[in-house]
């Protein structure tokens, strides 16, 4: 008796096996990027030379982790949202949306507090670290608020490890099951 293997099924399972495989090999990739990423933001976090706040996106990845100075000339709009005070405490970050000179915008985290009433605040000087968002996280919060918990690099998930195990558990699985079907239809003949 011989067994046929139907070859439209067989070219989708394995064109399917081979994505899949292509998509875990891609993740093993993208982690070995995110990994010198990671390590060029904490060397960044020990740089004490401030940047300039960044004029785009692309600036921003670039001196991500890295002190920075902002003018707020005009604060916009003043909100609240979860966030870590720097000794741990779990609360509200206020965050100001500032007119910075230019035409440009940029938001800065001015500080934690237990309750999420935005303070009063004018605008100023501020320095701290540019983390992602971009925000500026201030050093010294602004008055009547505690500092915040400065951003940090190990915060970034590095999880493509992962995706690419679950690539490759996608394609094993789908081999076994197309296996177990072929067995099925076998003995059914």
């Amino acid at each position: 008796m011989t067994r046929k293997v139907p070859v439209l099924p067989t070219i989708l399972v394995l064109a399917a096996v081979a994505t899949m495989v292509a998509l875990g090999f891609w993740q093993l990739d993208r982690m070995r990027q995110k990994e010198a990423l990671l390590a060029r933001y904490e060397g960044a976090r020990t740089m004490l030379a401030a940047v300039p706040w960044p004029a785009d996106a692309q600036a921003a990845q670039r001196h991500l982790f890295r002190h920075a100075q902002l003018d707020c000339r005009r604060v916009l709009a003043l909100s609240s949202r979860a966030g870590t005070a720097a000794d741990g405490r779990k609360g509200w970050a206020h965050i100001a949306r500032c007119a910075i000179g230019g035409g440009r915008e940029a938001d800065i985290a001015i500080g934690w507090s237990e309750r999420p009433v935005a303070p009063e605040w004018q605008g100023g000087t501020v320095e701290g670290v540019i983390a992602p968002g971009p925000r500026l996280v201030a050093g010294r919060p602004v008055a009547g608020l505690a500092p915040l918990a400065p951003p940090d690099p190990a915060m970034v998930p590095n999880n493509h490890l992962a995706y690419a195990g679950q690539w490759f558990f996608f394609a094993v699985t789908a081999l076994a099951i197309y296996w177990l079907a072929l067995r099925r239809r076998w003995r059914g003949a």
